[in-house]
């Protein structure tokens, strides 16, 4: 897996950053006396984030990684729309994105080409985020990333935590073939700058909720309706379409 690129943000990132900042604080702003976390609020954030009108920032599209040796990422290197998902694994919201919403894009623009998926950990609840990120990581040094994504975001996976015999439970769920392997990764220190730097690259973009995305350089926080999705990514497919050719670096 590449190393994440130091990423300054101005000019248009600047503004991104604002953006995100914003609606991220509206996803985490209490409804209720009692009400906290980024599940709070969530239907704030649709009205702001699912404006079609939101701004596309071409600085953002160089954040796209499409690194063919990628272990988080999902479908081709070289699709015209890139959608970079920054999330938690206890984040409830995210594990909806997950379940409801992620396999649908799969089955419509990841599997005919036209989408790539690439995770950044994004751990904002503490240890147990930090441990479940970093077993991620792990499970994709032995090509299991995905399977290990699913059941850690199954219905009810996140109340039974995030522990060390939970994390080698999901694990072997998950079908990772070398369990010593997993658990010397899990606490490694490859695994740890991993999630370091998307952690640094999220909070550069002015995330502070999860889950947050970015589609070919249109930011998008929350876990929206399936239509705010397919509608950025077609747009962005259409303009991918009509742009002139880009000489490969």
């Amino acid at each position: 897996m590449s190393k994440s690129k130091p990423i300054a943000v101005v000019s248009g990132v600047a503004v991104a950053a604002v953006l995100l900042g914003v609606v991220s604080y509206t996803a985490t702003k209490p409804t209720s006396p009692g009400a906290s976390g980024s599940e709070a609020g969530s239907s704030a954030v649709a009205e702001v984030s699912a404006d079609p009108s939101a701004g596309v920032y071409a600085e953002l599209e160089a954040y796209a990684r499409r690194d063919t040796s990628d272990k988080l990422a999902l479908g081709r290197a070289d699709a015209p729309v890139v959608l970079i998902e920054y999330a938690d694994f206890k984040c409830g919201y995210c594990g909806k994105f997950a379940r409801d919403t992620e396999p649908l894009l799969i089955e419509k623009y990841v599997e005919n080409g036209t989408l790539r998926i690439e995770w950044r950990n994004f751990p904002i609840f503490g240890e147990e985020s930090e441990a479940v990120a970093r077993a991620s990581w792990a499970a994709g040094q032995q090509g299991r990333f995905w399977e290990f994504h699913k059941a850690a975001y199954a219905e009810g996976a996140k109340e039974k935590g995030f522990g060390k015999d939970r994390l080698a439970a999901l694990a072997k769920e998950a079908g990772v073939p070398d369990a010593a392997r997993f658990a010397k990764d899990t606490d490694g220190a490859a695994a740890r700058a991993s999630v370091r730097a998307d952690q640094e690259q999220g909070y550069a973009l002015g995330a502070t909720s999860t889950p947050s995305f970015l589609v070919n350089g249109r930011p998008i926080a929350g876990a929206q309706p399936l239509e705010t999705f397919t509608e950025a990514i077609e747009a962005a497919a259409k303009a991918a379409k009509s742009a002139p050719a880009k000489a490969k670096p």
